[in-house]
This record gives structure tokens, C-alpha cells and sequence, in this order.
């Protein structure tokens, strides 16, 4: 009886992480064409990257364009870094 409750114990803990990954990947993919597409002209396109990526990740937003429309996302407009000056490209 403990084998069968531990094989359906295994099932399920694989059936809900396995539901988890895909959202994770399906987050970043979000992120990482949003962030591309945000850095394409940049100067240093992969710090541009790095720091689209933290705010996307933490804002689940990017602005439209490649530079401006901040409006759009609030949150991602407010994140300061540690100097007090915008974090988010």
C-alpha cells in the first residue's frame, strides 16, 4: 500500500513541476523577444539585455520601442538602481 502512495506521490510531484517548467520557459521567451526587440539598437545591446531581462523578469513588462514609452509599464519606469537613477533600459 506505502509503494502504490508513493508512486502516485511521484506522479503527481512530476505532473505539477513538469506544468511549472513550461511557464518558466514560456516567461523568458516572452522576456527575451520582448528585450531583443527593446535592444536592438543599443550601443552595449547585451548589458541592455541583462537589464531588460531583471526588470521584465520582476515587471512581467517591456515598453514598446526602442528607446522611451515608459508610460506604458509603470513598474518597469520606477525600478532605480542602487544609485537612485532608472535601472530598466
Amino acid at each position: 500500500m506505502k509503494m502504490v502512495q508513493a508512486t502516485v506521490f511521484l506522479l503527481a510531484f512530476l505532473i505539477v513541476s513538469s506544468s511549472m517548467l513550461d511557464l518558466t520557459i514560456a516567461e523568458s521567451s516572452f522576456c527575451g523577444s520582448k528585450c531583443s526587440a527593446r535592444c536592438s539598437k543599443a550601443g552595449m545591446k547585451d548589458r541592455c539585455i541583462k537589464y531588460c531581462q531583471i526588470c521584465c523578469d520582476k515587471c512581467k513588462c517591456v515598453p514598446s520601442g526602442t528607446y522611451g514609452n515608459k508610460h506604458e509599464c509603470p513598474c518597469y519606469r520606477d525600478l532605480k538602481n542602487s544609485k537612485g537613477k532608472p535601472k530598466c533600459p
